[in-house]
């Protein structure tokens, strides 16, 4: 189960990778699966929404 930190985190990740600060919540996203870590041409490791936690949003969304 997801705490609401770790649900907020990756509604943000989806939304805005870029202003991500807390790597606690990030480390426990990428452990469960739910974010990869990629690293761009420019050298920049940039989260990203996986399969997975893109279907866990999706499946939130049509909850409410």
């Amino acid at each position: 189960m997801l705490s609401p930190h770790e649900f907020a985190t990756l509604m943000l990740v989806k939304d805005s990778a870029d202003q991500i600060a807390d790597r606690g919540e990030i480390d426990a996203l990428v452990e469960r699966q739910l974010v990869a870590m990629d690293q761009l041409a420019s050298g920049v490791v940039r989260p990203r929404v996986t399969e997975d936690g893109d279907y866990i949003l999706r499946t939130l969304t049509r909850i409410h």
